[in-house]
């Protein structure tokens, strides 16, 4: 019984080694793939269509992973590297386009393999991520593929440093100018947060929340609007 009971332990601790060092290979691959073709929030889309070599090795590696919602930091740094990771690969595989919206049914109707499941863009995004957890920041680290978006950084997301890096995200995002646009108490907020106000709301209202970011507080009696996004690609 005892040496039954050691191989199933030696059999699990493997499983889990393994889980585990594939986990690590995909945050590597990524890392590398990121440095390599993003510069100041942009895509080097024409340089990945050149040499998707990188890009479909990652895609590949991302089939067959097994992540699990308890190991909480694994899993979302995982969801979010591989959202961003399908917006290029959607654009590389219709490129070369103006938007991400030109490639029909590009968030809803268009499938990845990802962790042994066909999940659209979509999925990955509401049913992965905002379903499971109250955070607000996955809306400043998941990019679209459109100058819209808060901007795409230029490394992966790592589980033993995403707090930081969703918390340095959304302190870039909220105090941009370009993002954040407030004078003369009329603040005019990017479509997103009307897109997903129930995420902003649950603790206040968007102005409480985007508040808890800002070095520069805004008005709490601020008249709040929405601009115009921006779908137009973000290349290079």
């Amino acid at each position: 019984m005892k040496r039954y009971k050691l191989f199933v332990f030696a059999m699990l601790f493997g499983i889990s080694s393994s889980f585990s060092q594939n986990t690590s290979v995909f945050f590597k691959l990524a890392d590398d793939f990121f440095k390599s073709n993003v510069s100041n929030g942009k895509v080097a889309y024409s340089k990945i269509v050149a040499n998707p070599e990188l890009l479909n090795q990652l895609v590949s590696f991302a089939e067959n992973i097994s992540v699990s919602k308890n190991d909480t930091k694994t899993y979302q740094a995982f969801y979010i590297n591989a959202y961003n990771i399908s917006v290029i690969k959607g654009i590389i595989d219709n490129y070369p386009l103006k938007s991400p919206l030109d490639s029909s049914g590009f968030f809803d109707k268009i499938t990845y393999q990802i962790a042994g499941e066909l999940i659209t863009l979509n999925d990955i995004e509401n049913v992965k991520l905002r379903a499971h957890f109250n955070d607000a920041r996955f809306h400043f680290v998941l990019v679209c593929g459109a100058l819209g978006c808060p901007p795409l950084i230029d490394s992966a997301y790592f589980p033993n440093s995403l707090e930081s890096q969703l918390q340095e995200q959304a302190e870039i995002a909220l105090n941009n100018a370009s993002f954040i646009k407030y004078s003369n108490n009329e603040l005019q907020l990017s479509e997103i947060f009307k897109w997903y106000k129930e995420d902003f709301v649950k603790s206040g209202n968007e102005i409480d929340y985007i508040n808890r970011f800002r070095a520069n507080k805004i008005d709490s009696n601020a008249i709040v609007s929405y601009y115009s996004y921006n779908w137009n690609l973000n290349k290079q």
